[in-house]
């Protein structure tokens, strides 16, 4: 296994039940550890960064991995420690629109995996087809540079990327939980750590009881009861 194939492992794959060597962004049971939210239409970083900052800044996660498409956008790649089921990662990703680019039309603006678990991002780094583009993870200060272009001529060196990944951490099931509640709240500055409320029973583990918590809360955006409602219709509620 390359420093690179053993990187993306432990941030994005999720390992199989039937091989110790195999892994996959979506396994068997539709759960993921890879959420993307891509900008397109253009790459603008200068609307995608304040997500980016706020994300570890107000929701005290990690830092996403920050990527070009290859094709047309930039992407943030956030890592979970523990999978969690396609349904609960598509409306996170829908909170963070909805929370912090509002402003932006929705077209502009994908979410992976899908709801139903059926359709994930496609892997970074790759070449695109038909192009001498290729996907890539970029540092933190690189982002502007590729609002017109987003992708990178030359295949990125593996060292490089594997460098770039390594300084990334995982989000703890705790942390999630966590940012899922504030982001259903609205959002709302975090409480001191004294005075916390330990993640509820189930948050992370009962995608459906999460799922209605947040479509019956009153106080959370409308856009992600909207959403919450649709995906539970998906699923047969």
């Amino acid at each position: 296994m390359t420093p690179l194939s053993s990187e993306l492992r432990r941030l994005y794959l999720v390992p199989s039940t039937d091989s110790a060597a195999d892994a996959a962004p979506i396994d068997r049971a539709g759960r993921v550890r890879a959420l993307v939210l891509e900008l397109a239409g253009p790459a603008d970083w200068d609307l995608l960064a304040p997500l980016w900052r706020e994300v570890q800044a107000e929701l005290h996660l990690p830092a996403p991995g920050i990527a070009v498409s290859g094709t047309d956008a930039l992407q943030l790649w956030f890592s979970l420690a523990e999978p969690v089921p396609a349904a609960q990662a598509h409306v996170f990703l829908e909170a963070l629109r909805s929370r912090y680019l509002p402003q932006v039309d929705r077209r502009r603006v994908r979410l992976w995996p899908a709801a139903d678990g059926a359709v994930h991002a496609a892997p970074v780094p790759a070449p695109q087809a038909g192009t001498d583009h290729w996907s890539a993870f970029i540092a933190s200060d690189l982002p502007a540079v590729f609002a017109d272009t987003p992708w990178l001529d030359i295949e990125p060196s593996e060292e490089g990327q594997a460098a770039l990944l390594r300084a990334l951490r995982v989000t703890k099931p705790a942390e999630f939980a966590e940012a899922l509640q504030r982001l259903a709240q609205g959002a709302a500055p975090p409480a001191p750590p004294a005075a916390r409320i330990a993640p509820a029973p189930g948050t992370v583990d009962d995608p459906r009881r999460f799922l209605r918590s947040v479509m019956n809360d009153g106080a959370a955006p409308l856009a992600l009861r909207i959403e919450a409602a649709k995906v539970l219709l998906q699923h047969g509620g």
